[in-house]
């Protein structure tokens, strides 16, 4: 069988370190997938529909239009991610401006979050776009991550580098916001932005073998 070109249906680049260190050199094709339009209250859901979403948009892109790391858009697999930060039932995503991830910290600090992230990969591998669409795999990985009692003063000083306004959650587990973790309880990388391990199941599930994948 011949291995399709993998696809990241996101801008993200923590998601694309985490796969170029896992030996996968994605093509990188940012969704324009118009996440303000979806609204729900169950975290898996939520997470699931948006993943699907950016995955479906640049799979119908590439069936449709040519690109120049793309020679045949009929052989290739895309992934398409989405994260929220579930904390005291209250669901999270990027903070809008530096005064709500500094307001989401203090709510945060000294708490237990859980961090969902939605993962769906569609096979393009069809003239049909619902073809391709019914032979996708679409799950959800939940990661527990357990906040350290952080002053006031760090909190603004951490807001103040930025990197939080980037980040699902309002931190960065493999930047500074890791400081102020104390423990995780799941998949480390699902943190980061993708499950490593989940996408090794999914992709077993459509047939193929991560290690197909790695680059030499």
């Amino acid at each position: 069988m011949k291995i399709p070109t993998f696809v990241l249906a996101s801008a993200s680049p923590a998601r694309r370190r985490l796969l170029e260190n896992a030996g996968i050199q994605a093509v990188i094709c940012p969704s324009d997938f118009d996440e303000g339009e979806i609204q729900m209250r169950d975290a898996t859901k939520l997470v699931q529909v948006l993943a699907e979403g950016k995955s479906e948009a640049v799979a119908k892109f590439l069936l449709a239009n040519s690109h120049p790391q793309i020679p045949n858009p009929q052989s290739c697999l895309v992934l398409g991610c989405d994260s929220i930060l579930l904390v005291d039932g209250e669901i999270h995503g990027k903070p809008k401006d530096a005064e709500e991830a500094i307001s989401r910290w203090h709510k945060m600090r000294g708490k237990v979050g859980e961090l969902y992230t939605g993962h769906a990969l569609i096979d393009t591998r069809f003239d049909d776009f619902d073809e391709a669409r019914s032979r996708s795999v679409i799950r959800c990985q939940v990661t527990k991550v357990h906040f350290a009692e952080v002053t006031s003063r760090k909190i603004a000083a951490y807001v103040a580098t930025g990197e939080p306004l980037a980040c699902a959650g309002c931190f960065a587990l493999e930047g500074k916001g890791g400081f102020f973790v104390e423990k995780i309880e799941g998949c480390h990388t699902n943190v980061i932005g993708l499950s490593l391990p989940l996408l090794r199941q999914m992709l077993t599930e459509m047939g193929y073998d991560a290690a197909d994948f790695w680059q030499s």
